[in-house]
């Protein structure tokens, strides 16, 4: 039976850290208006995260980029509104400068309070964000057989996105700190490969049945298929501070779901690689970012970022131009160009130093400007 052609709407949901304007620190207990006021303004489009620190919005489903983009730009808004009346800002980066987990404390609810006595000291340690992309795709079979040929080009959107190169006021060496803390949980990083749906099922029943989790939004894995919609979730992404940057992860990913299906349809596909293999490229991209070099299985040989964003950006053009996104697509050049959010900060917090700033000075101004990149923007479009 022939597969209908998917709907690729995307949806993007992100992750916020609310700070306190005063000493750029995080706010670990927000006042309870602000969510209040924040859920009045956006029923249905605003949650609360593990961390009181947190914030969650998502975008509804849309067919288009430029659309998920708009609306988006109206969540950054008014969560930057809404905060603004209680001194706090909320900061579009996966890790905070400088604060410290144990300081933390956790949102009191039934799901959080299950979460932080099963994993502990896993849980506490998690004051990071991500960006989560769903490009709508119908059909059971079609879900897992596109997934499993994605996870290839995974590490491509992480090095793209990166933001987290501090934790606890350290440069970590790393361009996304996030993916290192994250790792720690457990059914998490790259998704194993299956045949079918039902297989996908199976295993899913297995733990479900073993009382292990509830359900399948307990698996964290870097993409799944969503536990709530008929989409691809793309979750391996750094939370972007500009929200140009979150839209062109947002086109790059519905786009390469495009593409994979346009080559099924044409009885071809993406070769799928040892799962080693692509955990290679992403703690490449972990570590490096855009600035380092990603393996080309294909040639079997290291290749600068910059090279592979073309070779990418050539792949998805007739997707980008169908689905109107090829402005978004062709902005990964810009980021190149003048860094991810972690090359930002890190040059942020380099000048500040050169300039006389001692190392506590230096770490607020990469807050001072997370805070003015996630509001930047908002009006373009």
């Amino acid at each position: 039976m022939a597969i209908r052609e998917p709907s690729f709407t995307v949806g993007i949901e992100e992750e916020y850290l609310l700070v306190d304007r005063e000493t750029r620190d995080l706010a670990p207990d927000p006042p309870a208006g602000m969510m209040k006021d924040c859920e009045s303004l956006l029923e249905g489009q605003v949650s609360p995260e593990f961390l009181r620190a947190q914030i969650e919005v998502g975008t509804r489903p849309y067919k288009t980029v430029r659309e998920a983009r708009a609306d988006l730009a109206h969540l950054r808004a008014t969560v930057a509104t809404c905060g603004e009346r209680y001194g706090i800002a909320p900061i579009a980066a996966s890790t905070h400068p400088f604060a410290r987990w144990q300081e933390q404390q956790h949102v009191v609810k039934e799901r959080y309070e299950v979460l932080a006595r099963d994993l502990q000291a896993v849980a506490r340690r998690l004051l990071i964000c991500g960006m989560h992309v769903h490009v709508g795709i119908d059909d059971d079979e079609l879900r897992i057989d596109l997934m499993n040929q994605m996870t290839y080009f995974l590490p491509h959107l992480l090095a793209l996105s990166t933001s987290s190169p501090f934790w606890g006021g350290e440069d970590t060496g790393l361009k996304s700190y996030r993916v290192a803390v994250f790792d720690a949980l457990p059914r998490t990083g790259l998704p194993d490969r299956y045949d079918s749906f039902a297989e996908y099922q199976r295993m899913l029943g297995q733990l479900v049945g073993a009382k292990l989790i509830e359900d399948a939004s307990k698996l964290w894995w870097d993409l799944r298929p969503s536990a709530r919609f008929p989409t691809l979730e793309m979750r391996l992404a750094d939370v972007c501070p500009r929200l140009d940057d979150a839209a062109t992860i947002a086109a790059l990913t519905q786009c390469l779901v495009s593409l994979l299906y346009r080559l099924r349809r044409d009885n071809q596909r993406w070769r799928i690689y040892p799962r080693i293999l692509v955990h290679e490229n992403r703690w490449r991209a972990q570590r490096y970012g855009i600035e380092g070099d990603l393996v080309d299985f294909g040639k079997g040989e290291l290749v600068p970022y910059r090279e592979l964003l073309e070779e990418l950006i050539g792949l998805v053009r007739e997707d980008a131009e169908r689905l109107g996104c090829t402005a978004e697509v062709e902005h990964a050049r810009a980021i190149v160009a003048g860094g991810t959010g972690a090359e930002r900060q890190l040059r942020a917090y380099a000048a500040a130093r050169a300039a006389g700033a001692d190392d506590r000075e230096a770490l607020v101004a990469v807050v001072d400007l997370l805070i003015a990149d996630t509001v930047s923007g908002l009006d373009a479009g």
